[in-house]
């Protein structure tokens, strides 16, 4: 099926590749591209342009009939183009193409279409598309760097052209459209498969072949009824756009990146340990020598010298924290006290005559002479005095806790007042939660409301 043409593209495709892997390998990129993974784009070159040249057959990979397949040298038409490339991920970009060129085909010598019609030429004034781009060797696990990177393209266009048809006798034919003019404007959709052979920083061989689905049954000059298609196979060369000391995503392997990243991050790693062990040997010798200081203890008292405030006490000293000999313990005899029968008389004549004003905690004179003799009391014999006031249920229960501590209160200021020792009184309010009677008469109620004297 291929003659001279299609086997000098292949022969040239072959040698590029060879060519440019060698190159690859052995010249540029003998230190592969360092980035930080998961950084973004802002690392990477995303931008490239390419220019490329190569030959057309009027015939595509599927569907049919094929009414001008006499393939040989002059049955090639030559197209020629360029590209700007977008790349958006390690194995995906959009690239707009644009185009011109020739189409050509002729019958084999045995074969003539109805009136005649031996040949066609379609002149490509121009044609433009956008493709997506997908990269299917860009992460590679058996080397860190990818030189060949194989890509399959979809998209979608417009296409200028011009066909022709030329009768055995030699005389062209222009095949008009519906308007009565020669140039004809369709939709079409190049689906292609290629590779990439990076040769250099920011330099990569292209090696592609479309097949362009036109929408047009005319393209070809003979309307069979089919939409028509054409081939081309291109060679073209890509440049990457942008700073130069930045790698180009298209041909980076990220799986590599990450791995360096990861070794070298682990190489700093152990750098760092290793400097900040001698380091910390150091400051441990250092330390260690510090504690033994600390821990001496001239004097054998138990307190290390840093801390001890009086060194140098004599052997078997019992020392408090700081190393100073502890005090010798006071003997303290406590005084036994004793209450007699007249002495509770004393109190018990007081609390019999002890009288406050109605509803106040203000101590009538009638009680002042048998409070009089309690104070004598408290001063002559040093005894303690605890001092309950109670009330009755009448009244609210924060009132009458008032009342009792007021009136409490009151009787300890009254014996202060003689020369009683106010840290050995007591004074405290319960209001009317202990009764020693009921509050439903007025006997019981008049029992509630009183001050309780304990001496000890």
């Amino acid at each position: 099926m291929f003659t001279k043409i299609g086997k000098s593209l292949m022969l040239a495709s072959s040698a590029l590749a060879l060519t440019g892997t060698a190159f690859a390998q052995d010249s540029t990129h003998k230190k592969v591209d360092r980035v930080t993974p998961f950084n973004g784009v802002k690392d990477y070159r995303t931008w490239s342009v390419g220019v490329w040249g190569g030959g057309s057959a009027a015939f595509g990979p599927v569907g049919g009939p094929y009414y001008f397949n006499n393939f040989d040298f002059n049955n090639a038409g030559l197209v020629y183009g360029g590209y700007i490339k977008k790349q958006i991920f390690h194995n995906f970009g959009l690239q707009a193409d644009f185009m011109r060129g020739q189409v050509k085909g002729s019958t084999k010598a045995s074969q003539t279409l109805a009136g005649g019609i031996t040949s066609f030429k379609t002149d490509i004034d121009w044609s433009a598309s956008v493709s997506g781009v997908f990269s299917l060797g860009s992460i590679n696990w058996l080397n860190k760097q990818s030189y060949i990177i194989p890509y399959v393209s979809a998209g979608a266009g417009a296409i200028g052209f011009k066909p022709s048809i030329q009768a055995g006798d030699g005389s062209a034919t222009p095949v008009l459209n519906s308007d009565g003019s020669n140039t004809h404007r369709e939709l079409f959709i190049p689906v292609g498969v290629g590779a990439k052979f990076n040769v250099a920083r920011g330099v990569n061989i292209d090696l592609a072949y479309t097949a362009n689905f036109v929408n047009s049954k005319v393209f070809d000059g003979v309307n069979s009824g089919n939409k028509d298609k054409f081939s081309t196979a291109r060679l073209g060369v890509e440049f990457a756009l942008g700073n130069k000391k930045k790698p180009q995503l298209a041909v980076v392997n990220p799986a590599a990146q990450a791995t360096m990243d990861l070794m070298d991050k682990n190489a700093a790693l152990k750098n760092s340990l290793t400097e900040s062990d001698a380091r910390n040997q150091a400051a441990i010798s250092q330390l260690q020598g510090e504690i033994a200081a600390m821990k001496q203890d001239t004097d054998g008292d138990g307190v290390p010298d840093f801390l001890d405030k009086c060194p140098n006490t004599p052997a078997g000293t019992k020392v408090d924290g700081s190393g100073c000999p502890l005090p010798t313990p006071v003997q303290v005899v406590k005084e036994k006290i004793i209450v007699t029968d007249a002495d509770k008389k004393v109190v018990k004549d007081a609390i019999d005559n002890l009288e406050f004003d109605l509803g106040k905690a203000t101590i009538r004179p009638t009680s002042f002479s048998s409070l009089d003799k309690v104070a004598a009391l408290l001063v002559e014999k040093n005894f303690s005095l605890k001092l309950a006031g109670h009330t009755d249920n009448t009244g609210s229960a924060a009132t009458n806790m008032r009342l009792s501590k007021g009136r409490a209160e009151a009787i300890k200021s009254y014996l202060v007042s003689k020369g009683a020792n106010p840290s050995r009184i007591e004074a405290t309010g319960y209001g009317s939660n202990q009764p020693i009677a009921s509050n439903k008469t007025a006997a019981g109620r008049q029992q509630n409301r009183r001050v309780e004297f304990t001496l000890y």
